[in-house]
């Protein structure tokens, strides 16, 4: 891959993250907070824009995916962290490092563009 493919796939990671987890989260308090239905519809919506924005990266359904789950990992903390005040514990920084390091040789070993 070129350092243009992978700068705009790491882009593409990035915003199905933030659309995968910030759909799941409005539903989660739509549903858990008892928030309005338009916030559990919106979250939906986000899941939905989802799963489209992740058919741009330039690999295999199954590669893909499997490496974004590497990549929702380290998003989900993040998010945790920011959002829900949930600091990240030496447990999570070595699982999220090792999910990290296994991802980045799923999705970028060099090898024939399927």
């Amino acid at each position: 891959m070129t350092k243009e493919t992978i700068i705009r796939s790491v882009v593409f990671f990035v915003l199905a993250g933030l659309c995968e987890i910030g759909g799941g989260y409005l539903v989660w308090i739509a549903l858990k907070n008892k928030q309005p239905l338009w916030v559990g519809i919106f979250g939906g919506i986000l899941l939905a824009v989802y799963g489209a924005v992740a058919t741009f990266q330039p690999s295999s359904f199954g590669r893909t995916y499997a490496a974004y789950g590497g990549i929702f990992v380290i998003m989900a903390i993040l998010w945790g962290w920011k959002i829900d005040k949930v600091k990240p514990d030496l447990y999570d920084i070595v699982g999220a490092a090792i999910i990290l390091i296994g991802t980045i040789v799923i999705f970028y070993a060099p090898r024939k563009l399927i």
